[in-house]
């Protein structure tokens, strides 16, 4: 049975690096790869040439989210006739998305990726217009999301909080984003060490991905203070100044390796003996299934997707959120169990695999026509 052709609308693409962004492009690949066509329409940039099926559109830069940009509403005519319309933003070209499966009766699946409301701090000059704001974007997203046919979230945990918190009624199904197995596996690190001055005589703790003021990154920094270890920081953000300021005041020894191309992440992920995970707004937090699928076991926060994302005594564990005593043992506990933990975490690759994912969102499709 051939696979329906679906049109897949973002306001988050290359060249920017993200969840998001990984995860339409790995969709899209494993698609392709069943032999089905899954046309990308995405924010222009000047940095970025586009591959085959992926099709720009006039955008404007997000002032209050580096990296982000709002796409012009519009619908590129060689995108050609589709059977399906998945939506991976509720702005720009998610709004695209909904005027065209609509005009031409088609299904509109919708992803939930971010909650919206939880980055009302960037925009907000006080307390009540924070909370003005929150308000605010969860009414918009109740109202975008449940005028699709379903809408996907990449956990459990999030699709209780899209069904509960923001009160959407549509149909909600779970699609795990899903890991490229083939790409995160362990892999030899002495040449990574080496780049990057990393000792060897101490265990290894770190994070990498986005340094958002969301993500709680200090709490890393506070919670490793006065251990024996070296903690080190990939990636890069409006929070890492501040970051930086933290580290530099407490008793450990911290490294900031910045952006690092996705080529290195393997190698980074089979570096740690564990991957530390503050953040409470993650709708799955992939990062920590990478690094799951290079054998390296999550200290990560008891909230939002983490809580079933990180399963405690098996990929990691968990701790209460804000609480650091806690959080520090949790490293403590990764460390020290370091071998059976990791052991764990490489028995779950083929369950955290696109492949796996796609076959899911596969069905969602099928239901759906």
């Amino acid at each position: 049975m051939s696979l329906p052709s679906v049109a897949a609308f973002t306001d988050t693409y290359l060249p920017t690096v993200n969840g998001v962004t990984y995860t339409v492009q790995s969709w899209r690949d494993a698609w392709h790869r069943r032999g089905g066509d899954m046309p990308i329409i995405y924010p222009a940039a000047d940095d970025y040439d586009p591959d085959d099926r992926e099709y720009p559109v006039r955008s404007l830069p997000f002032p209050f989210y580096e990296g982000f940009r709002i796409g012009v509403p519009q619908v590129p005519d060689e995108v050609g006739e589709m059977d399906l319309v998945h939506a991976h933003t509720p702005f720009g070209l998610g709004m695209s998305a909904k005027r065209v499966a609509r005009s031409q009766d088609l299904p509109l699946v919708a992803s939930y990726h971010t909650p919206t409301s939880e980055y009302a701090s960037y925009v907000s000059l006080g307390d009540r217009v924070e909370r003005t704001i929150r308000k605010t974007a969860q009414s918009y997203e109740r109202w975008f999301f449940d005028r699709a046919d379903v809408v996907v979230t990449p956990s459990e945990r999030t699709r209780e909080h899209v069904r509960e918190s923001v009160g959407v009624s549509t149909p909600v199904e779970v699609v795990s984003n899903g890991v490229d197995i083939e790409r995160f596996k362990p892999v030899e690190t002495a040449d990574f060490r080496d780049r990057y001055d990393l000792p060897e005589d101490r265990p290894i703790v770190g994070y990498t991905g986005r340094h958002g003021y969301e993500k709680c990154l200090p709490d890393i920094v506070a919670a490793t203070d006065g251990m024996d270890v070296t903690v080190v920081f990939g990636g890069d953000g409006p929070a890492r100044e501040d970051l930086e300021s933290r580290a530099a005041a407490a008793d450990v020894d911290v490294r900031f390796l910045g952006f690092l191309p996705r080529e290195e992440l393997p190698a980074f992920y089979s570096i740690l003996d564990a991957f530390a995970f503050p953040s409470p707004v993650e709708t799955q937090g992939l990062v920590a299934l990478e690094a799951n699928a290079c054998g390296t076991p999550v200290a990560g926060v008891d909230s939002g997707a983490l809580s079933v994302t990180i399963e405690d005594g098996v990929t990691g564990y968990t701790y209460p959120q804000g609480d650091i005593g806690a959080f520090r043992e949790a490293i403590e506990r990764v460390l020290s169990e370091r071998g059976e933990l990791g052991e764990a975490c490489l028995d779950s690759r083929e369950a955290i695999s696109i492949e796996n994912a796609v076959d899911t969102l596969e069905d969602v499709y099928r239901d759906l026509l």
